[in-house]
């Protein structure tokens, strides 16, 4: 298995990255392989707009879909997105791992999202859910929310997440790896997270997709 880790926190101290490199480390001892889209490491511009294709259809008015279609016709993205295309050709499986901010992603990953699933590329008029650009690849959430989360809580928030964009696009979506307040847990605590993650990854080649009442 190939995994894509698309990593949206900004401190390399941070219990995202711990998490990050407790994934690559469990997944790659288990004989899979790893490549890991660092979105700040990498400087990653989140805001869409011209500077997403090489060539546009319109000079004078920029329709954003309508570039992106025209874009994946005549492979005219920009090196960055193409480059995270080729990587998510290559996964069979995609974590993405990130703190809940504001009840939502970090704006780095909502760029992600606005860039990389693109007209044509990952989704289109006939190519939604069953049939997205992504389909038969997996998508798992690794998330941590500031403060102690419910099952219920944490299923609200990242419900449009799931079904909204992964699935829409084509994914399998997993259930969802949650944290709740990791910067108030003692240092056993957090070590303790990062065993039961350990566990969930070794356990994912098992794993079945998500339904929508039992995401988390």
């Amino acid at each position: 298995m190939h995994v894509l880790i698309v990593l949206a926190h900004p401190e390399p101290r941070s219990f995202n990255h711990a998490l990050t490199r407790t994934a690559v480390h469990t997944l790659t001892t288990l004989g899979h392989t790893v490549e890991v889209s660092d979105l700040h490491a990498q400087h990653f511009d989140p805001v869409a707009g011209r500077g997403d294709f090489t060539t546009t259809l319109d000079p004078d008015f920029l329709h954003l879909q309508r570039e992106q279609k025209h874009a994946f016709e005549h492979a005219t993205y920009a090196p960055d997105i193409r480059a995270e295309h080729d990587k998510l050709d290559r996964a069979d499986l995609v974590i993405f791992q990130f703190p809940v901010w504001w009840r939502s992603t970090p704006a780095i990953l909502k760029g992600w999202f606005d860039r990389v699933l693109t007209v044509g590329y990952a989704y289109g008029a006939t190519k939604v859910f069953e049939t997205g650009g992504l389909r038969g690849k997996r998508a798992l959430l690794s998330v941590t929310f500031g403060g102690p989360t419910t099952a219920q809580e944490a299923d609200e928030v990242l419900r449009q997440i799931h079904e909204g964009v992964l699935a829409f696009v084509g994914f399998d979506v997993l259930t969802p790896f949650v944290v709740g307040g990791p910067r108030a847990m003692t240092e056993q605590a957090r070590a303790t997270e990062l065993t039961r993650y350990e566990r969930t990854l070794a356990d994912l080649a098992g794993t079945t997709p998500a339904t929508a009442s039992a995401l988390v």
